[in-house]
């Protein structure tokens, strides 16, 4: 990546927009039956660490990694048995967000999203399965996403 070409996290409008994104997305997981197990109730940080933690992935401030560390992600994960039905419909409620938000819908940006989610749910479903250290994911830091 060159010095002036634009971050995902610059091209959604910063944390103003996936602040945004986020405040809708948690509205609709924790209202969806599907998912409701796995957001029985609203958590007072939960949209603030999402938003650190999606703007960490694309580009921007590393307040996730610093304020609360990956490893805070791994155990949150931890036990929930996330089932294929669940890690889809996360998916797609998240696009729906993203389009309620106003993000932008350029496919540039709606692929390297898409990407972001299709990976993110994965490693958060193997590891809510893991039963011992070495069935978690890999994964020991926040990824990196681009274009």
């Amino acid at each position: 990546m060159t010095d002036n070409e634009e971050t995902l996290y610059d091209h959604v409008g910063g944390d103003e927009g996936l602040h945004r994104v986020e405040e809708i997305f948690y509205g609709k997981v924790l209202a969806d039956p599907v998912l409701k197990a796995l957001f029985p109730h609203r958590r007072p940080h939960h949209v603030e660490h999402l938003t650190w933690f999606t703007a960490e992935s694309l580009g921007g401030p590393d307040r996730f990694t610093s304020e609360l560390g990956f490893r805070h992600l791994v155990d949150v994960h931890r036990g929930l048995d996330i089932t294929d039905e669940q890690r889809v419909r996360f998916a797609e409620l998240y696009e729906e967000a993203l389009d309620e938000a106003g993000l932008p819908d350029d496919e540039g940006f709606r692929a390297a999203f898409r990407s972001h989610i299709e990976f993110g749910t994965r490693v958060a479903q193997q590891n809510s399965r893991a039963r011992t250290e070495e069935e978690l994911h890999p994964l020991r830091e926040v990824p990196k996403w681009r274009w």
